[in-house]
Parts: structure tokens; C-alpha cells; sequence
């Protein structure tokens, strides 16, 4: 039997459903030597901002049970520096590369991704509205709707290209949310980022991270992330990536299943730098186990 894998999103086509989460496989290029970049649908590299930043200060790193906490705090060097230096090495990759976009304002947003709108072998971006917003007194742009609504709309009059817009699980209603951002234009949306946590040392009874609190992902998220594709999937029309402990090919088509057109993989890559090969395979492998001829069809599957 001959499988299509292919997904399309926004108008744009992957080659399979399999991609890698922002912040979690670098630029790509750093995963060569683990990974074929060729086998996977697409690469997320890590969150790009309009200025450089140098992130939070260490330890912003911990282990948790099933899980790992993050503070990093969208450590990068900036657009300008990205478009002369990053992506002249990844522009030739042979997967689809999208960069996130992260900012502190709306106007950042706007302005980075009108600068990343003139690169061609850009065809998407990612937009995480997960960040604080400095001039609400530092409230995340994507836990309200009026929000997330006013950084896609920026985004969308500056950007033309296909937008996934990347929501926070830290909300009362993440399908209020998505419609929002559905209504302001765009045409995919990623979830679940992180889940806020912490971490103590009991010992020295002290936070584990500089920052006390920081975003928990890995295997412990997996049901709220599946609980909240599938809340999401029958509330917008809009393709959903969804991802948050995708550890195998078991986890992905759980996800498709729930209502996701496609998967990423974060937290795992630490893990397994292989592993996102493994999944690809393992989807095809089920398919061919269940006579499925293209895997849009898995898309809300479920069966209640």
C-alpha cells in the first residue's frame, strides 16, 4: 500500500506530520550528526527576538519526575544577527525551516517577523505569545484574549506568509483563546507551550531555578496536552500542532487522534536525538498496520 504523509498547513506542504518544538533542537544544524533532517516535516528553531537577549541568569535548568523545568528566558542574539549569521548555514536544510518569534511588545513582534517575511527559505513562522508583555505589568500576551488577539493582528498586517500561533496552557479556557487568534488571522495554531512550575531543593530550602518558577515539560504534560488539542480541535477550523510529552510514535498519533494535522517534539530530543526519525517511522509503520492510505485521516479520529 502506498501512504501519504503529507500535511498541509496554511497553504504550505510538509512532508510528513513530524516536527521539532522550538528551543529544544537549536537551529537544527546542531542535530546533523544524530539526525536526517530529511525525514523530518519541518524544524521550529529556537525563539527569536527583535534585540539580543541574554536570558535569565543560572541555574535556569531542572529535572523533575517525568519532566524538566525551563528559565532560559529566550537567551538569543536577535533578528538582524540571525538573518546575517544564523540563516545563511540552515537556508538550504532539506526540511522546512520555521523560526519562532518571540517579543515583549507588540510592536517587536511585528517588526521581527516583517524582517523574517523577506527571507525565502522562510516559509512560516511560529509565534509564541507566551511572553510577558512589558507594558501590562509583565501579564503574558497570550493569557488573555484581547491579547493574543492584538499580537496576531500585528503580526498578521506585517506578515504574509503562513502564521501558527503557539498558546499558553496557563489560561482558565484555551478555546477562547484560539478563537481569538483564529479570528485574527491566523492559520495554524501550536499548543501546548509550557506549564508553569517549580521546583525546591528541601535541603537548602531554595528554588531549584534562578527565576523560582519556570515552564514544566516532558512526559508529565502529556494529558493536559491532549485534553486541550482535543477541547481545541472542536472549537476552531484551523489546523492544531500539538505536542507536550511526545516521547514515540505511540504519543504522536495520540495527538493526531485528539485533533493535531501535525505533532513537534521538544522536551525528548534531550533525550533521544534520534528519536524524531523514530517517529516519522513509527507513524508509517501504523498506518501500514491499519490500512490507512494518508494520515489526515488520523486528524480526530477519536472514538467516543
Amino acid at each position: 500500500m502506498v501512504m501519504d504523509t503529507l500535511i498541509n498547513i496554511g497553504g504550505l506542504q510538509f512532508r510528513n506530520p513530524v516536527l521539532t518544538a522550538s528551543g529544544t533542537f537549536g537551529y537544527g544544524t546542531e542535530f546533523e550528526p544524530f539526525v536526517d533532517l530529511s525525514r523530518l516535516g519541518g524544524i521550529v528553531v529556537k525563539g527569536t527576538t527583535l534585540k539580543p537577549r541574554e536570558g535569565n541568569p543560572y541555574p535556569r535548568m531542572a529535572e523533575t519526575p517525568a519532566g524538566m523545568l525551563n528559565a532560559v528566558g529566550l537567551q538569543n542574539r536577535g533578528v538582524h544577527y540571525f538573518v546575517e549569521y544564523i540563516y545563511p548555514q540552515i537556508k538550504d536544510l532539506d526540511t522546512r525551516v520555521l523560526v519562532n518569534v518571540s517579543g515583549s511588545a507588540i510592536d517587536d513582534y511585528a517588526e521581527t517577523a516583517r524582517i523574517i517575511n523577506e527571507l525565502e527559505h522562510i516559509p512560516a513562522i511560529e509565534l509564541n505569545i507566551s511572553c510577558p508583555n512589558v507594558k501590562e505589568g509583565g501579564m503574558a500576551f497570550g493569557v488573555t484574549c484581547a491579547g493574543a488577539a492584538s499580537v496576531v493582528k500585528a503580526v498578521r498586517k506585517a506578515y504574509s506568509k503562513p502564521l501558527i500561533v503557539k498558546l499558553s496552557p496557563n489560561v482558565t479556557d484555551i478555546t477562547e483563546i484560539a478563537r481569538a487568534v483564529e479570528a485574527e488571522g491566523a492559520d495554524a495554531i501550536s499548543l501546548i507551550n509550557t506549564l508553569m512550575g517549580m521546583a525546591i531543593d528541601a535541603e537548602r530550602r531554595k528554588p531549584l531555578l534562578s527565576t523560582v518558577t519556570g515552564g514544566l515539560s516532558g512526559p508529565a504534560v502529556k494529558p493536559v496536552a491532549l485534553r486541550m488539542v482535543w477541547q481545541t480541535y472542536k472549537a476552531i477550523k484551523i489546523p492544531i500542532v500539538g505536542m507536550g510529552g511526545i516521547c514515540n510514535a505511540t504519543d504522536a498519533i495520540e495527538f493526531l487522534l485528539a485533533g493535531a494535522t501535525a505533532i513537534q517534539v521538544g522536551a525528548y530530543n534531550f533525550v533521544d536525538p534520534s528519536v524524531t526519525a523514530k517517529i516519522a517511522d513509527g507513524i508509517e509503520d501504523y498506518m501500514q498496520c491499519h490500512h490507512i492510505e494518508h494520515v489526515s485521516e488520523l486528524t480526530g479520529a477519536l472514538i467516543i
